[in-house]
């Protein structure tokens, strides 16, 4: 028997592991993958924004806030980036305050964690499924595909069921409900949106910096501004990221979720409006379609000019009421969405055990002694741009440093 098993060799379980280890505690790592940290490996496209340098509560959701400010209390980016440079990795500052390792490549990180888990004694088992997990006495007992491992102290680190081609699965909440605890709904995030709307696939590939206004049931949501991405099933880039969780929880309760979304958001409407008049000849017979392609991507300019209702088919027959209509629809294009790509698709995933059942100083759950969750599988969830990594590391070390 071992003082401790960790189930998940992700950021949470891998750096709690680690400070478990240095604290003197015989730990084994149990991970169902044939390698460990397949999540970092892919992260920051393979270049791993491993955190972010602004941390603040309110770049992370979750019923509970109170659960998340506490968490973070005291475990700023200054904490992380100490026990990175502790195992020799230093870190560099990207846009938006996110970190990335000095050597730009997630295998970096993955395999300095590796050599400090196992240089402190930790035991690394993969292709270890755990199958079944019982509690008698002091002892948990796992059943797993490598044989039968007991320990004294239990931390949950399985992650969430986002991205399942990398491992995600659902395992660990199954794990969490057997042992009385409950769960926030789970929902894809940071996830690309489908459209049933047949425009968009005349669009894809097209990528504009623009803005996007989140509309469910007709009432106006939020917006996020970046990237947007038009692809064969809908959109993607980085402001439609952005926007996906609340798309997903709206979306599981049936609501009509409309994309508004301004493709040209660093021009106001009347400036807008004075470009387009004074880039008419009034003499000309350019066609319409012709004449929009000096001004915006050709494949967007149909579904431009179908949202306008704008009937005008040569140049010289525009004036301010038809620009106006054009403007419109360029600053205000309408797109239905219907579904998510859902977790095959999502960075992570929305809900998981509530955390109001754990100890925020700790990570120890209130219902079961010795037994810890750490990263993705509690109901918190960051925003893109090195926070969920955040919240793994650093509620891996609380478990490290308390077990």
């Amino acid at each position: 028997m071992v003082d401790m098993i960790v189930v998940g060799a992700g950021a949470a379980g891998l750096i709690a592991s680690i400070t478990a280890a240095r604290a003197g505690q015989k730990v084994t790592l149990l991970e169902q993958n044939n390698k460990i940290g397949k999540k970092i490996l892919v992260s920051g496209n393979g270049k791993c924004n491993i955190d972010n340098k602004y941390i603040s509560s309110n770049r992370f959701h979750g019923q509970n806030p109170e659960f998340i400010e506490m968490v973070l209390e005291g475990y700023d980016f200054n904490v992380v980036e100490k026990f990175f440079t502790s195992i020799g990795l230093e870190i560099i500052e990207g846009k938006e305050g996110k970190m990335f390792p000095l050597s730009l490549q997630a295998s970096s990180v993955v395999e300095l964690l590796e050599y400090e888990a196992k240089k402190a004694g930790v035991q690394i088992l993969c292709d270890c499924a755990v199958t079944s997990i019982s509690k008698g006495g002091d002892t948990f007992t796992l059943e797993t595909s490598l044989g039968n491992k007991k320990c004294e102290k239990l931390l949950l680190a399985s992650g969430s069921p986002a991205a399942p081609q990398l491992g995600g699965s659902n395992s660990g909440y199954a794990f969490a409900t057997r042992m009385g605890h409950s769960l926030i709904p789970r929902h894809p995030s940071l996830v690309q949106l489908c459209s049933d709307e047949t425009w968009v696939k005349e669009c894809t590939g097209v990528k504009v910096a623009g803005l996007a206004q989140l509309y469910a049931n007709g009432e106006y949501i939020t917006e996020k501004k970046g990237d947007l991405l038009f692809t064969n099933y809908g959109i993607s880039g980085l402001a439609i990221l952005d926007l996906s969780r609340e798309v997903s929880t709206r979306l599981a309760d049936y609501d009509f979720c409309e994309l508004n979304l301004d493709l040209m958001p660093e021009f106001s409407k009347e400036k807008l409006i004075n470009l387009l008049l004074n880039h008419i000849d009034n003499t000309s017979e350019k066609p319409i379609r012709l004449w929009l392609h000096g001004i915006i991507n050709k494949k967007l300019i149909p579904v431009i000019l179908a949202q306008s209702k704008c009937k005008v088919l040569a140049e010289k027959e525009l004036n301010r009421k038809e620009i106006g209509k054009l403007v419109y629809a360029i600053k205000n294009l309408k797109l239905s969405i219907n579904d998510t790509k859902g977790f095959k698709g999502a960075e992570v995933a929305t809900g998981g055990v509530n955390t109001t059942e754990v100890n925020p100083q700790t990570m120890e759950s209130k219902l079961v002694p010795n037994l810890y969750f750490a990263g993705e599988i509690l109901d918190v969830d960051g925003d893109r741009g090195g926070f969920n990594f955040h919240f793994a590391w650093v509620s891996g070390l609380r478990v490290g440093n308390n077990v």
